[in-house]
């Protein structure tokens, strides 16, 4: 029984060390977690088993912080003779000596270390005062725990945490939502798989209304780590007892339930001890009809070694996982502790040092992110050099290739270019100028995603920056983080002008000159045999005999058009028309006849502007040409070739320049930025930052850091203490 007993004082010294750190236990503690709705009994529980008055009484929410109870059995010290009561025995009057001091029984907070209280009438004074102070004066509640150790000959060694009661509306100056608050509160120490719950329940209400049960049921559905606790008991309506509850056939807990009875409110005004309050439970429970039976089963006594029984029996199976989370939990926090690194204590002995490793570092990670040679490469989403080839080889090449030189060109605009370039003097053929003209515009049209191809490279170098400051290194140097972030975003701008030259420069390269003689380029004559094959498909010779007779070396335009038509339209056309017919493609400019003159149905390019109304003195006059002129009506038949071939040639070289242009952007951009800032980034930051009057400024710990080290160092010290504590055992 003593190595039973000092397992439950090794946990409540594992409670104790993680309460001073100030910060979230990073260990599941075995403990027993007291919960039940408001004027449940959990109150008179806890003093029952400690036989003590000492928890805050009275109406609504009294207990608004979590009590971390740790009951400690020690042997009495023989008090002298003619003493008064010492160990918490009644007075003579049959009142509570609480009141009393005691030099058996005391209770110390963790909170005053060196003070021991030996009235416990203090003791609920000083809950109070402290509850006060951490929660206000109101009827609001605090998460920080109030740690209470009461050493007492009258207790079994157990540690039991007293929670808030469950409540439904608020009361008073109750928060509104002090329902949500409690439950999330009780939720943070029940859903812990370590935590034994001691559910209190009323027995003279219906337990399948029992708040404390239907909130152990939701963390614990089997009812494994739940034990239940009747009280009231002894004011059941006559006839009716809970001995189906107990035999586990209304809700079963595998822990089972014990039926307990505790002093009436009358009972603690008039300061009933707690002494013959035990005495009057077990009597009842002794001479009740329905539980004399199982007597030694029922009451508070028992409820306590049954506590103490299941914490043991818990704390056993748990010890080994306490141990492996507590050296788990040490590495975790040495290796941030390292990470966060030692203070700067003489800047002018480490800054320097500290600097330079900081810059070589993040310049190298940034060309390992760069390359993919990082050691942390990602599986779940592409990053670094990878971004930057998904930008060339997806968004750029594909975006490129998907310009269409014909859906701004439509062939009304192609002989109106024709007609523009051949000037005044009409054309012999085909316009070799009109050609430049519209493959110059859709090279154009290939400056802004190219240069938009750049601004992509560049997010994307800004997005590899971010992600390297996010390391804790930026995160304990704000000030370095922040200048380091300016000099490498100012250093990417500069490298992008002369990048987008370089590109606009390879743009201005393709317009200035039109190489027709590049060898992927589809000549003239090809063109032009292909269009007149497309316009005028040869029929199947009838036979051997009807072959014409074309020798190898007859040029395209020498053959003649399917049928024997010849391959360019006559000059002549029909005799009514009166065409003025130039050549090659050249205008032409047709005139209606008399007697047709401004009916608009006429077959010529533009609309009639000759009246044959105005007639002067010597014969019909000729209006002024209108503001705006357009070709009109249909594409003759050399229209039509022309057209054809000028975007036959147009697609064939265009193709050529989208290519050239989705290899050499690529290139371009490697050279002038991402190389360049690989390999110039390091020098940058070394002119700028390491400075005596610079190293100074940006090595100033960010406050976060500094309480961040303070908190990892307590932990530190706590789990090197825990681990102290339980290999003892």
């Amino acid at each position: 029984m003593a190595m039973d007993a000092q397992l439950i004082k090794l946990v409540n010294r594992l409670q104790d060390v993680f309460s001073t750190v100030g910060v979230s236990n990073p260990i599941d503690l075995p403990q027993i977690t007291v919960i039940g709705s408001q004027s449940s009994g959990k109150s008179s529980v806890l003093e029952n088993i400690v036989g003590r008055d000492f928890l805050p009484r009275g109406t609504g929410i009294v207990t608004r912080r979590p009590l971390v109870l740790q009951l400690i059995n020690r042997p009495a010290t023989p008090a002298a003779p003619g003493s008064p009561a010492t160990d918490g025995e009644p007075a003579a009057d049959g009142t509570s000596g609480d009141n009393q001091d005691n030099k058996n029984e005391w209770g110390e907070f963790l909170h005053a270390p060196n003070k021991r209280f030996y009235n416990f009438d203090e003791i609920r004074k000083e809950i109070i005062r402290d509850t006060d102070e951490k929660a206000g004066a109101n009827t609001g509640i605090s998460h920080a725990p109030i740690n209470l150790r009461i050493y007492s000959p009258n207790v079994l060694t157990l540690t039991l945490v007293d929670l808030p009661g469950l409540t439904k509306v608020p009361v008073g100056d109750q928060p509104k939502d002090i329902e949500i608050q409690i439950r999330e509160m009780l939720l943070k120490y029940i859903t812990k798989p370590n935590a034994i719950i001691l559910a209190v329940t009323a027995a003279n209400t219906d337990l399948a209304n029992s708040d404390g049960l239907k909130l152990a049921r939701e963390v614990d559905p089997e009812g494994s780590r739940t034990i239940g606790v009747l009280t009231k008991v002894d004011l059941m309506d006559p006839g009716t007892d809970v001995v189906d509850i107990l035999a586990g056939r209304v809700i079963p807990l595998r822990l089972g339930y014990v039926p307990v009875v505790n002093r009436g409110q009358k009972d603690i005004d008039k300061r009933k001890s707690i002494a013959l309050a035990l005495e009057h439970e077990r009597s009842y429970f002794e001479e009740h009809p329905s539980y004399r039976s199982k007597a030694q089963y029922c009451g508070t006594p028992f409820l306590a070694r049954k506590l103490n029984m299941i914490l043991l029996h818990h704390i056993k199976n748990t010890l080994p996982e306490i141990k492996n989370r507590i050296s788990a939990a040490l590495q975790k926090y040495q290796a941030e502790l390292a990470q966060l690194g030692d203070p700067i204590d003489d800047p002018s002995s480490s800054t320097a040092n500290v600097v330079l490793s900081v810059i070589t570092e993040f310049c190298n990670d940034f060309r390992n992110l760069l390359d993919g040679t990082a050691g942390d490469l990602s599986t779940v989403e592409l990053s670094g050099g990878a971004r930057i080839s998904f930008v060339f080889h997806e968004l750029f090449s594909n975006g490129i290739k998907a310009i269409d030189p014909f859906d701004q060109i439509k062939d009304t605009d192609i002989r109106t270019i024709m007609y523009n370039s051949s000037g005044s003097q009409p054309a012999l053929f085909v316009g070799a100028q009109a050609f430049e003209v519209l493959v110059k515009q859709q090279i154009k049209r290939l400056e802004d995603p190219s240069l938009k191809c750049v601004q992509l490279v560049y997010d994307e170098l800004a997005r590899i920056l971010a992600q390297l400051l996010q390391k804790p290194v930026f995160k304990r140097f704000p000030d370095l983080r922040d200048r380091v972030n300016s000099n490498v975003l100012q250093f990417l701008r500069k490298a992008l002008i002369p990048t987008n030259k370089l590109v606009t420069d390879l743009l201005a390269a393709e317009m200035c000159y039109i190489n027709t003689g590049h060898p992927d380029f589809i000549n003239g004559h090809r063109a032009t045999a292909i269009v007149q094959e497309r316009l005028n498909p040869r029929p199947p010779p009838p036979g051997p005999q009807a072959q014409p007779n074309i020798g190898p070396g007859a040029s395209p335009m020498q053959t003649p058009l399917g049928g024997g038509a010849p391959a360019v339209p006559p000059r002549g056309g029909a005799a009514s028309q009166s065409q003025l017919t130039a050549a090659g493609g050249s205008p032409t400019y047709m005139i209606p006849p008399e007697d047709t003159a401004g009916s608009g149905s006429g077959s010529g390019f533009f609309t009639s502007f000759f009246s044959k109304k105005k007639k002067g003195a010597n014969g019909p006059t000729i209006d002024n040409p209108p503001p705006v002129l357009r070709p009109e009506g249909k594409l003759t038949d050399r229209e039509t070739l022309e057209t054809e071939v000028i975007k036959l040639l147009l697609t064939s070289y265009f193709n050529i320049v989208k290519r050239t242009i989705a290899d050499m952007v690529p290139k371009s951009i490697m050279l002038n930025l991402v190389a360049y800032s690989k390999e110039n980034m390091q020098r940058t930051l070394l002119a700028d930052l390491y400075q005596k009057n610079v190293l100074d400024e940006v090595l100033k710990e960010s406050d976060a850091t500094l309480a961040r080290r303070r908190e990892v160092k307590k932990m530190i010290d706590a789990l090197e203490r825990a681990d102290e504590i339980v290999s003892t055992v």
